[in-house]
């Protein structure tokens, strides 16, 4: 499908044409919106992440304690954050490769039905690339920030009317329905919970 659209809508795969799609569709940013929104709602998504046990508790105390005084990354944390608590697995949303000429890189790539990649040079370096994929393909590369990329993906699914995928179905309701504050009647019962303890 989204091959199909890149042919006839070329334009789309851009971040300002992805912004003005979907300002024209919900007359909100998009851009501007997802990040506002999710610095708001940070300190209580926080407070709920270290609240969790277990194992999961245990993944989520180390994604937060990446939290730096960079905004870029603290956002990056948050997100991470919130596909770990919601699907147990941020890799599910965010893939980091070292080399993305590699074969292995590739073949991973085209196995993602949806997703966000960072490029780094070494193991601990600044990225070299953020990008966003969908079905198998790279729709947009180069993007700043993990959350950038993060927003531009969910705006990809709305602006095409695509259903979300299994593994990424509840972070996306959430950023859907809560973070974006879009469509939030008709919560699933993980998002609600969330909203519940972001609400205490």
């Amino acid at each position: 499908m989204v091959s199909d659209v890149q042919e006839r809508w070329s334009a789309l795969f851009d971040v300002i044409e992805i912004n003005a799609e979907f300002r024209r569709i919900t007359t909100m940013p998009l851009q501007s919106r997802f990040l506002s929104q999710l610095d708001l709602h940070s300190a209580n998504l926080l407070r709920v992440f270290v609240k969790r046990s277990g194992q999961q508790g245990r993944t989520l105390g180390d994604i937060v304690a990446m939290m730096t005084d960079d905004v870029d990354a603290g956002r990056k944390c948050i997100i991470k954050g919130l596909c770990m608590y919601l699907t147990g697995d941020p890799k599910d949303l965010v893939q980091e490769y070292m080399d993305m000429t590699e074969g292995n890189t590739l073949s991973a790539i085209e196995r993602t039905v949806a997703g966000i990649y960072v490029a780094r040079q070494t193991a601990g370096s600044n990225y070299s690339d953020v990008g966003v994929i969908l079905e198998g393909v790279v729709m947009l590369r180069d993007l700043e920030n993990v959350a950038l990329a993060t927003a531009m993906l969910f705006g990809f699914f709305y602006i095409l009317y695509m259903r979300y995928p299994s593994k990424l179905h509840y972070t996306l309701e959430v950023i859907q329905k809560i973070i974006m504050e879009l469509d939030a009647a008709d919560l699933s019962r993980k998002a609600q919970s969330l909203t519940s303890k972001v609400d205490q």
